[in-house]
């Protein structure tokens, strides 16, 4: 739970920090501008309000890991709830705006965060877990979207390294694979999850990696 909350502050800091000007430029996620992304940040720190006041009174169904879907289709930003995300950010009109939504239901996500025990058990989208493991889950999330943020914007403070490290051990065990040694945190999770390819040298490493990956997280 305390690396939420460090991948969490770390993300809500990259945004509070991005110029005006660069809220309109391309973000990592396909069909998204850098705004666009902020705005699925907001619904997300909802959706971590909602869920840590969904208790839920049977057994857990998911953990850390299996709280997440594999696909092997990578998105098209064509899907409905893509595409209010975008209409939604386009509503906010200054960046300005989108910085203050996200600062206060951001901070507020965060301190739900750090008052959840961590046994509790919840529910969120049809399925229950543990507010430690929800919480853990999103690691990985906060961490890829921080890097999507940044994908156009060399030289912004990246993620904690300790979140990319669990990232990377989340997304492993999710695709029961595991990525060359010599692959840092970041590129594993560039490469893992489609949002660069892999050099030439990289598909040449040896190991189970390249029939397991790119996998499209949901």
């Amino acid at each position: 739970m305390d690396l939420f909350l460090l991948s969490w502050t770390a993300l809500r800091t990259a945004v509070a920090e991005l110029p005006d000007e660069d809220f309109t430029r391309p973000s990592g996620c396909t069909g998204w501008l850098a705004r666009d992304l902020v705005s699925h940040l907001i619904i997300d720190a909802q959706d971590v309000l909602i869920t840590l006041v969904t208790p839920a009174e049977t057994e857990p169904t998911r953990d850390a890991v299996t709280h997440w879907d594999a696909a092997e289709t990578p998105p098209t930003g064509d899907e409905p709830l893509d595409a209010l995300t975008v209409r939604l950010a386009a509503a906010y009109e200054e960046p300005r705006l989108l910085k203050f939504h996200l600062a206060e239901v951001g901070s507020a996500a965060g301190r739900a965060a750090e008052l959840a025990a961590p046994g509790l058990r919840v529910s969120t989208r049809g399925e229950v877990l543990t507010a430690g493991d929800y919480l853990s889950a999103y690691v990985l999330e906060r961490t890829l979207h921080h890097l999507d943020l940044l994908a156009h914007l060399p030289g912004m403070a990246g993620p904690p390294a300790q979140g990319l490290a669990r990232s990377r051990e989340i997304l492993e065990k999710i695709a029961r694979a595991a990525f060359p040694v010599s692959l840092s945190d970041k590129d594993s999770l560039l490469v893992g999850t489609g949002r660069r390819v892999p050099t030439d040298s990289e598909k040449a490493e040896p190991g189970e990696s390249a029939a397991k990956f790119p996998l499209v997280i949901k």
